[in-house]
């Protein structure tokens, strides 16, 4: 029996992506995650069992792309399949630079969202029709920097987030139950990586590749996103 863990924090487009999950593949058990952390437990209780997770981008306590780093950094073998309502161009590209088993706009109906899962389930990449136009890709600076961001570890991720929310090395410390010392080698490593100086120039690079820098805006300054849960229930 396949397995499938849905990690969104809104209660109703879950229930949607279950059911796109069943009309998929109706013999299936579904688990879910409000969170990141809360993937990260369940995906570590049964990682060997589970076949995809389904991933929104936009969760609660982390930025930008930090919880989709984070979840392939730890768990490189699990298929992940993002559904997002952030469809632009430019946000779809740079998630499957990280090696994402397919996008999917929220926007989809039921059984375009069973497609794509059955089409990654047989180990193609998918990507929704319409979502990536023909035209010249990225600025290549951007795509460096996604890079750079992909080769932190799990850790030096949690730390480049920390450093992000402005807190000092003895915050970041405490929060992780480690050594300032560690922290320091991390915030070094971190650095190279990145190929910067200082923390604020890291900050700066990292913020590049914000939500809010990648997607345009419509007139009111909100991006601009259909009915994902009408869509997904029809």
């Amino acid at each position: 029996m396949n397995k499938f863990l849905i990690i969104d924090d809104h209660p109703l487009f879950r229930e949607a992506l279950r059911m796109a999950v069943h009309a998929a593949v109706p013999e299936s058990e579904t688990l879910e995650a409000d969170s990141i952390d809360v993937a990260i437990e369940v995906i570590g209780a049964d990682s060997n069992r589970l076949d995809l997770a389904l991933l929104d981008l936009t969760m609660p306590g982390v930025s930008g792309f930090e919880g989709l780093l984070e979840l392939r950094a730890r768990f490189p073998r699990l298929p992940l399949l993002v559904v997002s309502a952030l469809d632009d161009p430019k946000i779809v590209r740079q998630v499957l630079s990280y090696g994402v088993a397919g996008f999917v706009s929220k926007a989809a109906k039921k059984m375009d969202l069973a497609a794509a899962i059955r089409e990654v389930l047989s180990g193609s990449v998918y990507v929704q029709a319409g979502l990536i136009p023909d035209g010249p890709e990225d600025h290549p600076d951007i795509a460096a920097i996604a890079s750079r961001i992909a080769s932190l570890t799990p850790q030096q991720l949690r730390v480049l987030g920390m450093i992000r929310q402005g807190l000092l090395n003895k915050q970041i410390a405490y929060e992780l139950s480690v050594g300032e010392t560690t922290v320091k080698a991390h915030v070094s490593e971190i650095l190279r990586k990145l190929n910067v100086f200082s923390r604020t120039q890291a900050v700066i690079e990292v913020a590049k590749l914000d939500f809010e820098n990648l997607a345009p805006r419509d007139e009111g300054g909100k991006e601009s996103t259909a009915d994902p849960l009408r869509s997904a229930t029809a």
